[in-house]
C-alpha cells in the first residue's frame, strides 16, 4: 500500500513499464513548423501565438513512443514574461496553457488508440477522428509540418493504448531566466527566498493546470536545487519531481559540484527519479554509473542529439564520432537508467528509435 503524501506519478508508471521513454527537443521540432524561437523566451514564445504548434510537438512525441511530455515551460517562468510587459496574471496564464497542450496532446492520442484498438478487435474500417473542438484561441497559419515517418513505421514496444502516458511541468534554473548560457556555468548565486520566489509562480500554474510531476532539469547549481527540494516539501507536498543536472563532466555539476553530492541532496522523498539532461552523449554513461553509486531512486538521462552548443554564439555543431541516442541508450539501461529520451535538437524519429532500442528482453511490460 502506497503511504506517501503525494503522487507517486514516476513510481506507478515504472511498475507498468520499464524504461520510461521521455520526449524530445520543443524548440527545433517548433522552428520545423515555422515558429521563430530566436528571442529570450526561445520556445516559449510560442504560447503566446502558436499554441497549435505546440500541441502538434508533443503528439508527434505520444505517436513516437513517448509516455512523459515536458511543457514548453522550461524557458516560460512568470519574470520572463512580465519582461515582456505582461501581467502576472497574464503570465501565469501561459504558464497554464502549456500545460494544457500537452494534456490536449495526451486525450487525442489516447483517443485516437482507442479508437486503433476498437478497430482492430471489431475489424471495422477507421480513420482518424477530427480533432474536439478546442478551448485555445486559434493560431495564425503556420507552413506544413514537415514530413516524418509515419507513426506506425516503427511501433513502441509497449503496446499504445496501455502505455502509461504523464505530463512533466518542465522547471528550468534562473540560469535560464538570464539567458546567458548560464544554466551551463551554474556561475549566478540568488537567496533561498529569492530561489524560492523566482519559481514559485510557475509551478503554482503548472500544478493547478493539473501537470502529473514536475520536472526540475538543466540543473547546473547546488544551492538552487537545494531551494527547489525545500519549496518542493513545503509548499507542494502532493506534487512529485525528478531532478535533473547539468554538467561539466561526468563527476561534477557545472558549478564544480560533486555528482555524488547532488544525488544525496535530491534523496528527498517527493524528488522520484535523479539523473542528468542537456549533456554530451559521450558523457552520459560515465554519469549514469555515478549516479547509480549515490542513490537508490530511479535515474533519467535525456542527453542532447549529439551535436556539440557553443553558447557563446548559439551556434551548434555535429558530434565528430557520430555517436546516437539510440546506439547508446541499451548501455545507458545496463548503467542503471530507467527513465530515457532526448534533449536539445532530438526529434520525434529520434525517440521513436530510442523506445525500439530498449524494448528488448530487459524491458519490463506487465
Amino acid at each position: 500500500m502506497n503511504h506517501t503524501p503525494y503522487n507517486d506519478a514516476i513510481g506507478v508508471a515504472l511498475a507498468a513499464q520499464s524504461p520510461l521513454i521521455v520526449d524530445g527537443a520543443m524548440a527545433t521540432e517548433l522552428e520545423k513548423r515555422g515558429v521563430n524561437t530566436a528571442n529570450a523566451l526561445w520556445s516559449a514564445t510560442a504560447l503566446i501565438d502558436h499554441p497549435q504548434a505546440i500541441h502538434d510537438v508533443h503528439l508527434s512525441y505520444f505517436e513516437a513512443g513517448a509516455n512523459i511530455a515536458t511543457t514548453d515551460t522550461y524557458q516560460a517562468n512568470v519574470p520572463a514574461f512580465e519582461r515582456l510587459g505582461l501581467s502576472q496574471a497574464d503570465a501565469e496564464r501561459l504558464v497554464a496553457r502549456a500545460a494544457e497542450e500537452a494534456t490536449a496532446a495526451r486525450d487525442e492520442y489516447r483517443r485516437a488508440q482507442r479508437l486503433r484498438t476498437h478497430c482492430d478487435k471489431t475489424a471495422e474500417p477507421c480513420g482518424r477522428k477530427p480533432t474536439e473542438e478546442r478551448t485555445a484561441p486559434p493560431s495564425p497559419p503556420l507552413p506544413p509540418a514537415p514530413p516524418t515517418s509515419p507513426p506506425t513505421s516503427m511501433p513502441s514496444a509497449t503496446p499504445a493504448a496501455d502505455r502509461p502516458l504523464l505530463i512533466a511541468g518542465s522547471i528550468g534554473p534562473y540560469g535560464a531566466f538570464l539567458a546567458d548560457g548560464s544554466e551551463y556555468t551554474g556561475d549566478y548565486e540568488l537567496t533561498d527566498s529569492e530561489y524560492r520566489d523566482f519559481h514559485r509562480p510557475r509551478m503554482r500554474a503548472l500544478a493547478d493546470a493539473g501537470v502529473d510531476l514536475f520536472a526540475f532539469e538543466t540543473m547546473p547549481n547546488i544551492s538552487e536545487i537545494r531551494a527547489l527540494t525545500g519549496l518542493l516539501a513545503e509548499e507542494f507536498p502532493d506534487m512529485q519531481a525528478w531532478m535533473s543536472f547539468s554538467l561539466r563532466d561526468a563527476e561534477h555539476l557545472c558549478d564544480g559540484t560533486d555528482l555524488g553530492v547532488a544525488a544525496e541532496i535530491a534523496q528527498a522523498s517527493q524528488i522520484g527519479a535523479v539523473g542528468i539532461n542537456c549533456v554530451p552523449l559521450d558523457m552520459a554513461e560515465d554519469a549514469v554509473h555515478r549516479l547509480h553509486e549515490s542513490t537508490d531512486k530511479p535515474i533519467i538521462v535525456y542527453p542532447n542529439n549529439g551535436d556539440v552548443y557553443h553558447p557563446e554564439t548559439k551556434t551548434w555543431t555535429p558530434h565528430p564520432t557520430g555517436l546516437s541516442l539510440a546506439g547508446l541508450a541499451p548501455r545507458w539501461v545496463e548503467a542503471g537508467a530507467s527513465l530515457i529520451g532526448g534533449c536539445c535538437r532530438t526529434t520525434p524519429d529520434d525517440i521513436r528509435a530510442v523506445a525500439l532500442a530498449v524494448s528488448g528482453p530487459a524491458a519490463k511490460h506487465e
